[in-house]
């Protein structure tokens, strides 16, 4: 009897430490659509990775996360957004996560393409890429 509440136990607390680090992950993806949708380089920043692959229109550049705000800073002062979604998620078997949206700014529609990969126990922006439509 013992054992078996034991493992009952074990397994309890094995379920709901992996349901915790799901909600975490989707959590920053969630924060990241946030940051998009309110064009803040520095709500975004909190998630950006060391090394950061940014795109826009195919012409992507590697840069470290300060350059990255930098540059994404820019991009919101050009182009505002007046909406974003998440139309797709998904991750692999790796635990990469990648969603693709839809930002609308004053200059267009942009296809965005996040990849997360997982850093330090949290998963961070490795690519984040803009294709306008």
């Amino acid at each position: 009897m013992k054992r078996y509440f034991c493992k009952t136990l074990f397994l309890g607390w094995l379920f709901l430490f992996g349901a915790g680090v799901v909600y975490a992950q989707a959590d920053n993806l969630g924060a990241v659509g946030s940051a998009l949708r309110n064009g803040s380089s520095r709500e975004l920043s909190q998630y950006l990775a060391p090394t950061v692959e940014i795109g826009f229109d195919g012409d992507k550049q590697g840069y470290n996360a300060t350059q990255a705000e930098i540059v994404i800073k820019d991009f919101f002062a050009k182009t505002p957004p007046s909406s974003f979604d998440f139309i797709h998620q998904g991750e692999s078997k790796e635990g990469i996560q990648y969603a693709i949206g839809r930002y609308t700014g004053r200059n267009g529609t942009y296809r965005v393409f996040v990849k997360l990969k997982p850093s330090r126990g949290a998963p961070l922006i490795d690519t984040l890429d803009f294709t306008k439509e």
